[in-house]
């Protein structure tokens, strides 16, 4: 697996229709074909296609909620414990963080949006913008910006 990409946790359409991403104001599948990191445009329908480019899709908490203010502490240590070991089950060369908040809630590091230092489990670790249609941090050009530079991370550890 080259890449796996970590979610915070489903939003509750997300959950309701049993695919990641599928909140309406969600940015993730066209900044995912717009900055190249898949060869075609697909949407939340098609997410277990991701596996054939390479790409892995988990979040760090399994349980749906209508904001991160609902999630357990107890939660956050499962979520903490079962992604480990999908990261060694499945050692991607590539981790990618959709969201700060999800990376520090992780690591119990804070952080910066973009390629970190350290890595974990032999991966490179890359934080991108929310892309929760929630985070008005970032406007979609500077997370575009940052999905671009996901992509030639991808492309340099493919070659």
């Amino acid at each position: 697996m080259k890449l796996m990409i970590v979610g915070f946790n489903p939003g509750e359409n997300s959950a309701r229709v049993g695919h990641y991403y599928a909140g309406r104001n969600n940015q993730f599948w066209p900044l995912l074909y717009e900055a190249g990191i898949i060869p075609e445009p697909i949407d939340h329908h098609d997410d277990k296609r991701m596996v054939e480019f390479g790409i892995g899709l988990t979040d760090l908490v399994k349980r749906p909620s209508r904001g991160i203010e609902e999630i357990k502490r107890e939660e956050w240590t499962e979520g903490r414990v079962l992604l480990a070991q999908k990261l060694v089950e499945f050692a991607p060369r590539i981790i990618a963080f959709n969201g700060k908040l999800c990376y520090e809630k992780f690591t119990g590091r804070p952080c910066k949006v973009g390629l970190q230092k350290e890595t974990l489990y032999g991966a490179a670790v890359f934080v991108l913008p929310s892309t929760s249609g929630q985070n008005a941090g970032a406007t979609p050009g500077q997370k575009l910006r940052y999905f671009k530079q996901l992509a030639a991370l991808v492309a340099k550890a493919k070659a």
